[in-house]
């Protein structure tokens, strides 16, 4: 992966409003693949004490974002299924792995897990987006 395109993801999400609301850090990237790490905190409860879905879902879009991304074209959303499978402790720290298995000049396809920091599975996602053939706009301005 070009460094230069890296280190502006990077900082895109540093910068992002979403990620610094929900406190989303990206640990790793390279083409088709990213790592996006959260704590799971009282910020992000749900009515019963437990991370919230939406909380997970975010950890998970982010990481989804950044892989599709990596390729320094734009690429959107067009479906993502998730399934929860355990919910994790407060305090724990949850890792979004999104591994690219599908590349085409059109489309892509991704599997996503979240894990917490004792490795137990909390979620699993397939996600497939579209490729726009149009260069990430903020890498015009550099």
């Amino acid at each position: 992966m070009d460094d230069s395109l890296k280190q502006a993801l990077i900082r895109k999400v540093r910068e992002e409003p979403f990620a610094r609301k929900l406190s989303l850090e990206l640990v790793d990237l390279n083409d088709g693949y990213s790592v996006v790490e959260m704590t799971f905190t009282k910020d992000v409860e749900n009515i019963f004490g437990m991370a919230h879905g939406g909380a997970i879902f975010g950890l998970i879009d982010e990481a989804f974002e950044t892989a599709a991304n990596s390729h320094g074209t734009v690429a959107v959303a067009l479906n993502m299924n998730i399934t929860y499978t355990a919910a994790p402790a407060p305090g724990s720290r949850l890792r979004a792995t999104a591994r690219e298995l599908n590349l085409t000049p059109r489309t892509a396809a991704y599997d996503i897990k979240v894990t917490d920091d004792n490795n137990t599975l909390v979620a699993v996602c397939q996600a497939l987006v579209y490729r726009k053939k149009t260069p990430l706009p903020f890498l015009e301005k550099q």
